[in-house]
């Protein structure tokens, strides 16, 4: 008989093992599907902002890399906020502070460029440039401009982003 209770406590601590590793694997699950979702699903995003000033004006920079005019914007970083990267990207190309919480215009999906990339747009009526920036390897112009005379080469994007904002239409779905 001894043996036989032997028996039976190797085999519950057999069970009692094989449940620990079945819980184990199970906990890992998830895990090891957000890295894979990471890879096979990975989403990019972007934030970029319709800024007016006190006088009605909208903000535009031309980058050294795309042609025409954008709203200023950029890249949200691993670990960033879209507030914290709409901060960050009003200060280096604009060296434009944000006064006041912006407005969420809308989320776009953008596949010009990949089938992952969104773009978060912000209204910015409340802030403060302390001077013009000046002109860099990424931003070779900025400028204000009253939304009905936009530059001639403001991008299709820019301007439909825009239009819907002052005409209070609700965001597109895509860029």
């Amino acid at each position: 008989m001894p043996h036989l209770r032997q028996a039976n406590q190797v085999g519950r601590e057999d069970t009692m093992q094989s449940k620990s590793l079945r819980a184990a694997l199970l906990a890992a699950i998830p895990r090891v599907m957000h890295v894979y979702w990471r890879f096979a699903r990975g989403l990019t995003m972007g934030v970029r902002a319709v800024v007016f000033d006190d006088q009605g004006r909208v903000f535009l920079v031309k980058h050294s890399y795309a042609n025409g005019w954008h709203l200023p914007g950029g890249g949200v970083e691993p670990g960033e906020t879209l507030l914290e990267a709409l901060t960050r990207e009003l200060d280096e190309e604009g060296n434009i502070e944000i006064l006041s919480p912006p407005s969420l215009h809308g989320v776009y999906f953008h596949p010009r460029y990949s089938k992952r990339d969104h773009i978060a747009i912000y209204v910015v009526r409340n802030h403060h440039q302390q001077s013009a920036p000046v002109p860099n390897r990424e931003i070779i112009a900025t400028g204000y401009f009253p939304p009905d005379q936009l530059p001639e080469d403001a991008t299709a994007g820019t301007r439909a982003r825009i239009a819907e904002v002052l005409s209070g239409k609700p965001a597109a779905q895509c860029w």
